[in-house]
Parts: C-alpha cells; structure tokens; sequence
C-alpha cells in the first residue's frame, strides 16, 4: 500500500493543474478548500453519532456554552447565567443580536426546543433533563432551568464538544422527531450551508454568515470565544482515497486535509509549504461495537472469553503504524492521560495472545458456531484497518465470521437496526471515536448502559455508579468511581477498547490561525 500511494503521490505531482477538477481551480482566494475525513452523510448533528456531522454542525449551528481545548467551558450564545434557590434554578440569558440564518431573531422558546430535541439523544442531556423539573422560556432572551437537585454540571453538558454536542436551531426544526434526521439546516453559526451546492458524496459548500456577531471577550480557543471568520467560503471536497488528498495539497489544488495517513508524513515532511501537526493530545479512541441483543455477544461470558484475543497493538499499529509517538495501549474505557481513565482491569490486554486458549473459553461459555457479521467502514482511512485486524482476530479465535464491508454512511445506518442477522441484523462493528467522547460517564454514551445506544447495552448497576459519579462532591471521589465504572465495565463488556492514537492534520503553510481540538473554520485566515 505504501508504494502504490507514493507512486501516486510521484504523478500527481508532476501531473499539470487542468487534470484536477475545474471547479476548485474558479473559486476565489477567499475560498478555503478542506478534505473532511469521510463524506457528510447526516446533516443533522443531533441525530447523527459521526464527526464528520458533528464538525458540520459547529460550522452552520451555535452553542450556549463554548469550550476551549483545556476542556474549559464559558459563555457562547449566553452572555452569561444567574443561579438561585439553592442551586435549584439557572437563568440563562442570550447575547444581544443573534440571529438564524433565515434572519430571523434567536429566541429563548427556540433553545429550549432544541435542548429538549438534543437531550433525546445525548447521554449528558438526558441527565440534565432528569435532574430538571421544569425548563422554560419566560421571556424572549431567557432560558430557565428549574432543577430538582443542584446540577452543577450544566455548563460542561450545554458546552460540550463531543458528540453529540448540544446545537441550537430553530424551533421549528427542534420540535421535529430526533430520532428523524433533518433534511434542512438553519442555524445561527459563523456559517451559512449552501444546500444547493451539496453533491451527496463529492462535495459540500458553506459561506461566511455575514449577520454573525462574534463575542466582543475572551480568545478564540476551539469553540470558546470569537468565532470570527475571515474566509467567504470553506468547500469541503471528498476524496475516498487520502493519498489522492495528499496529493491534492502537494498541487495547491486543496489547501487543508482533516485526516492524513500516517505512512505518508515522511512525503509531506520533505513536501515544501505543508504543514503537519496533532490538533487535540486526546487522539482517538476506538472500539470494537458488539450487539448486545443478538447471540453470541447477547451472553456476557463469551463477551469476557473473548478478552483475551483482543491484541490492542495490533489494532493500532494498522492505523497509526509503529511510532509510539502515535499510539497509546492498552487503554481501559476512559481516554489515557484524562483525570477518569485509571490501569484497573488492564492487565487483561497485556502478554501474548493465546487463541488455543481463547477458544476454549469461547466453548466453555457457550459459543457453538454462531455467525459474527462484522460492519467495516470500507471507505474510511482508519476504520476500515481496525475492520481488518478485528476480522482477522475474531477468525483465529474460531469464530464463524462474514465480512460485512460497506460505505460509512451504510454502516451508521444499518447499526441502528436491531433485527435478527437473518433480517439484515448485525453482531459488531468497529468504530473510532475522538479522545473528547470518552472522558466522563455522562458523556461517554456507549458506557450508558440504558439501552439505547447501537450495541443497545444494558445494566442497572452502571447507571447506579454513573448517578453517584455525578453527585460526587470532588475530583477525587469522580475518580474513585471511574475505576469502579470500569471493573464493572471488564466484568459486563459494553464493548472492547480497542487502542488509542493521534491523528496528524496536514494544511498548506499559508493557512494560519487553525485552533487545537478538532478541525473548526473561525480564526483561519491565509498568510
């Protein structure tokens, strides 16, 4: 793969400009030209669990709270909250001149559908909404929480970045089913969608929102603070294949790639005005899904015996390569280097594997032949070698494996279905998630265990720890917590942990002002 991929790289390079498409080469120079990671399949932030939606929505959408790349929140759309009774009521007010992007004005009654609309789907949401006895819009810039015990959490849950960050939009798109994706987009954000530019799986256009009014305080720092942009549009293009992106920075045809594979740094390294760096410590973190409903993960004990075959490394050496610069394991169900992760359970991924004995384990709690059907993303850089390793693992394991290759978009929908494998059913998947989504037992969904996230996991004790976590007085005793969260975690297995890495960002030398965290379009302006 290396060598095809340079070799690509060697003709494109010496291919001239008009065998790229005409359409980037028309664009002004106030047109920043980006190579999302993977192909915006849901525009609708709240209902779709990918990033690519989610950095869609920090584009278009707005949110109360902004948070910076210390995971620090502060005012974003608020100008700031007042809390009384106790710590029993919070009033939110909304900064003066904000608008939607139909220019309509924002209003308070709009946040409150869409808080609701978001809580429906995101786990820090639903435990805000439990903890609140009534929430409401009793004039046009305020919104009110009445809470039936102090949360003093609701900064960080209406601040987060992770998926599904809380996005404000209009009532009239907030009070439809969030569990329906929207088809139109209307926010309040820096930037407008140009729906009529969207090419379903090619490209995906936005314009400067020239009505957006900035915070007048603080610095940009990822979503906290201005959000002043200075490019008139950002086209986002995709490309199926990341070295045709490389490439594609190497000719000036795209000036900024989200996701770069690790193998080709050295070419970009000795390429002239390109520019690599790590945008958030955090990484990614990644996972193999398991359906828990459907034998054989429906039964806790193969979950367990199937511990043992699980090879962190070589799940991650397939992604980031060899340099332990890039990659961290083992690693439990909190991100490494975050103040919840802890080494309890992890010894279990330490060693060799022995698949003699993970197979008989597997016999010995009950697996009799049952067929795994395995989602991989085929079109995406690094879930379709995690997809690869997990195949590879689950086969020398002794499992009945089919190999169930699809585009991205496919395989987020087919995860939601929860039918028998002979209906178009599923048994695991792999996935990749940001650093950010795994830090806390309220945010981390797949830790939930209320059912309703793809893998569908249920358990009553964790939603016990996640209730006590969030009534701990301190960081001490959150800690002491995680470390119960995540024994019980080995003993019921949401799901695997498969590894973390660092994922390099790669952008033309003439782009400045790109923030840490994930990628976001305010404060980039050309040299």
């Amino acid at each position: 793969m290396l060598v095809s991929r340079r070799s690509l790289l060697k003709a494109a390079a010496a291919a001239p400009a008009l065998s790229l498409p005409g359409i980037l080469r028309a664009q002004s120079q106030t047109t920043l030209r980006f190579i999302p990671v993977i192909d915006l399949t849901f525009v609708d932030p709240i209902y779709s669990t990918a990033q690519v939606s989610r950095n869609h929505g920090f584009m278009v959408y707005d949110t109360l709270y902004g948070m910076n790349s210390a995971i620090e929140v502060s005012p974003q759309m608020v100008s700031g909250h007042v809390v009384s009774n106790d710590e029993r009521q919070w009033d939110l007010t909304l900064r003066d001149g904000l608008l939607w992007h139909d220019s309509e004005r924002v209003l308070a009654r709009d946040c409150v559908a869409s808080i609701r609309r978001w809580a429906a789907r995101d786990g820090f949401g639903a435990e805000l909404m439990a903890a609140t006895d009534e929430l409401s819009a009793p004039d046009d810039r305020t919104i009110r929480f009445r809470l039936s015990r102090p949360f003093p959490l609701l900064p960080a849950a209406l601040g987060k970045a992770a998926i599904q960050a809380p996005f404000m939009m209009p009532q009239r798109l907030a009070s439809q089913d969030p569990f329906k994706p929207l088809a139109e987009v209307v926010g309040s954000g820096p930037f407008r969608f140009v729906a009529d530019e969207r090419v379903q799986g090619a490209r995906n256009v936005y314009a400067r929102f020239d009505r957006y009014q900035p915070r007048q305080d603080g610095k940009p720092d990822w979503t906290a603070g201005p959000k002043i942009v200075h490019y008139d549009r950002v086209v986002w293009t995709t490309m199926p294949d990341a070295a045709t992106g490389v490439a594609a920075l190497q000719t000036r045809e795209q000036d900024w790639q989200e996701t770069t594979p690790h193998d080709l740094l050295p070419v970009l390294k000795r390429t002239g005005g390109i520019t690599t760096r790590i945008l958030d410590p955090r990484g990614y973190t990644c996972m193999l899904r398991v359906n828990h409903l459907l034998p054989p993960f429906d039964n806790p004990a193969i979950r367990r015996a199937l511990l043992g075959a699980i090879d962190q490394s070589a799940f991650m050496t397939a992604v980031a390569g060899d340099d332990p610069a890039y990659q961290s394991s083992p690693i439990g169900f909190f991100a490494p280097g975050t103040p919840m992760a802890s080494d309890v359970g992890l010894d279990v991924f330490r060693g060799p594997r022995d698949m003699a004995k993970v197979k008989a384990d597997l016999k010995a709690a009950g697996y009799s032949g049952e067929k795994v059907v395995l989602l991989v993303p085929t079109n995406s850089v690094a879930q379709k070698p995690l997809g690869d390793i997990a195949a590879d693992m689950l086969q020398q394991a002794g499992m009945n494996v089919e190999y169930a290759g699809m585009d991205f978009g496919v395989v987020l929908q087919r995860q939601l279905k929860k039918d028998p494998i002979a209906q178009g059913g599923w048994s695991a998947g792999v996935g990749n998630w940001q650093g950010i989504d795994w830090l806390t037992p309220a945010g981390n969904s797949n830790l939930r265990g209320d059912s309703k996230t793809a893998g569908w996991y249920k358990s009553e004790k964790m939603g016990v720890l996640r209730s006590q976590w969030l009534a701990a007085a301190n960081l001490a005793e959150q800690q002491r917590i995680c470390r119960d969260i995540q024994a019980l975690s080995f003993e019921e297995i949401p799901y695997f942990p498969i590894g973390q890495y660092k994922q390099p960002t790669a952008y033309r030398s003439n782009i400045t002002g790109i923030l840490d965290g994930t990628a976001v379009f305010w404060n980039v302006k050309p040299a």
